[in-house]
């Protein structure tokens, strides 16, 4: 391919990395790609030292030459091509694996703390130096899904319990209401909200005196003869939502309403839930059953994950005319875990049981047919799997300090931190 000359104009939305208004177009040649441009914005940007960055071109992360993507995408030379540039995001490094007993099916961080739950019933909350520094026993049965809130610890599993663990993971309060397996919690200041296998999602309170005591009916027949000993910790629900016709399996709070949840059910649907009147608002219906969610606030949108092994970004806003706003592609099997990055708005990760976790970056968006479609910028693959048989992934989460957590099939939780 024949070398020439092309202007472009840089530019980016990081305030602390812009060029002075005044900054022309920059002559360059088309055989520049991505490394010879980062070491161009460093020296006008005149850095102590050097920032890697990434360019975007008609929201296309560039991966080739200037030349080789301006004949790829049929655009002419002769115009003034603008090209953004963001900070690259170094590729996430293997560092360490937190080996468990069994299947680890949940995982959270906070405070250089992470916390596990696992198919061995218990909870485990370790240091950043792979030490187990509290581990809970109560759940009857697989712990399926475990957060932190704020001085304590939720946990729900298939038990059909949720319950809630003090500092040390002290047992504080077993909440009953679920008829079926409790598949996730998610948690914001006192508040939390349970999905069930039983197609309802729970809303509890960590504070013991907001919620009322467990009806006899609620509390399983092997757990009544603890009552007159515990009965303050035995509490029920501040109230169920029903809506849902096949059992709900991810749910999550609206970042910036504490009083708007959102709910994803093997029933195709997304809903949105005005906790304060315990009503469903609005209800999106999807091709394909949903299995995981995530708010993106910047976006106004939900990332969903499906069995059809993509990622749906879902306009949950009633003004919206499309369900589907973008298609994420890349998984081999169904998505099963969705985290936002903690420090980009256009960021998040997706576990998945081909045995991957892949990071996701919203601002590169290519049309497909009909529709917007984003492919993944890195693939995390499992540390004990290679040369071996794939192992799923259950749980994800990206935490600023830790890196990304992923728990799975393989009884590790494995920590990866972008280098």
């Amino acid at each position: 391919m024949a070398t020439t000359q092309l202007r472009i104009r840089l530019h980016t939305q990081s305030e602390d990395l812009k060029l002075p208004s005044d900054h022309g177009p920059v002559v360059v040649s088309t055989s520049l790609a991505r490394y010879q441009l980062s070491i161009l914005v460093n020296k006008l940007l005149q850095t102590e030292k050097p920032i890697p960055f990434e360019f975007l071109i008609q929201s296309q992360f560039l991966r080739t030459s200037l030349g080789e993507f301006l004949a790829k995408n049929g655009i002419a030379n002769e115009s003034v091509l603008n090209v953004e540039y963001v900070r690259a995001l170094a590729p996430p490094l293997y560092v360490a694996s937190y080996e468990h007993e069994d299947w680890v099916s949940a995982v959270d961080a906070q405070d250089e703390r992470v916390l596990s739950g696992s198919y061995d019933g218990l909870v485990r909350v370790w240091n950043e130096v792979n030490e187990i520094v509290a581990m809970g026993e109560g759940h009857l049965g697989p712990v399926k899904a475990a957060r932190f809130a704020e001085g304590c610890v939720v946990s729900g599993g298939m038990d059909r319990t949720v319950r809630v663990w003090a500092k040390g993971l002290r047992p504080v309060m077993e909440l009953y209401g679920h008829h079926g397996p409790v598949e996730s919690v998610a948690v914001r200041g006192s508040k939390v909200l349970s999905a069930s296998a039983d197609g309802r999602v729970g809303v509890w309170s960590t504070s013991s005196t907001a919620l009322p005591e467990a009806s006899d009916e609620l509390v399983p027949v092997a757990n009544k003869r603890r009552r007159l000993s515990v009965a303050e910790n035995q509490k029920g629900p501040l109230d169920m939502l029903e809506g849902h016709h096949a059992q709900v399996s991810d749910v999550c709070f609206d970042e910036g309403d504490p009083t708007v949840a959102y709910s994803t059910s093997w029933d195709h649907c997304v809903k949105t839930w005005d906790l304060t009147t315990g009503m469903c608002v609005d209800t999106r219906s999807t091709a394909q059953s949903l299995l995981s969610i995530c708010h993106l606030q910047e976006q106004s949108l939900l990332a969903v994950g499906t069995v059809n092994r993509h990622i749906t970004l879902v306009d949950p806003r009633t003004s919206a005319t499309n369900v589907s706003v973008m298609t994420l592609r890349g998984h081999t099997n169904v998505v099963v875990s969705l985290d936002r990055a903690p420090d980009s708005a256009t960021q998040l990760i997706s576990a998945s049981h081909d045995g991957t976790c892949r990071i996701w970056d919203l601002r590169s968006i290519h049309n497909d047919a009909a529709e917007k479609v984003s492919e993944s910028v890195y693939v995390i693959h499992r540390k004990s799997a290679e040369g071996k048989k794939t192992t799923k992934v259950f749980d994800v989460c990206w935490d600023k300090q830790l890196g990304v957590l992923s728990a799975g099939e393989d009884k590790c939780i494995q920590v990866n931190r972008p280098g």
